[in-house]
């Protein structure tokens, strides 16, 4: 019986879901926006949240952690300097997850799991003076 066992297996060992885990953060980190299935977003959200909190707190402490953790220092390079420093003043809930319907082969559930302040390219960022004419 699974009483209060926390976390998905996803079909995979433990070694195969942390590695999957890792590349799914460094992936949303890198492109700010990531398409996967619903359970594998649900699972990730948390764990990038706390590597943007690291991000945050910015200490050798916390870069050595994230290094750890994502085996990229390239990636951890851009999350302490481009991602963190756009939440430093938001207290938690930096990323969404977004249903998109289901997966043309297989059914699967789908969904954009995206950082809270994501812009798609070609997209124009909504700035004061135009939602200023919109409410006029």
């Amino acid at each position: 019986m699974r009483h209060q066992r926390s976390g998905r297996k996803l079909g995979r060992d433990s070694a195969h879901r942390k590695a999957l885990y890792a590349n799914l953060v460094c992936a949303l980190v890198e492109h700010g926006r990531i398409r996967t299935t619903e359970a594998k977003a649900k699972e990730v959200r948390p764990i990038a949240e706390e590597m943007i909190t690291l991000g945050k707190r910015g200490d050798l402490s916390a870069v050595r952690q994230a290094v750890a953790f994502l085996r990229s220092k390239s990636v951890v390079h851009r999350l302490f300097s481009e991602v963190a420093p756009r939440f430093a003043d938001r207290p938690g809930g930096y990323t969404r997850v977004v249903k998109i319907g289901p997966r043309q082969g297989d059914a699967a559930p789908m969904a954009y799991l995206e950082l809270v302040d994501y812009v798609p390219q070609g997209a124009v960022a909504p700035t004061r003076e135009r939602a200023a004419v919109r409410g006029a």
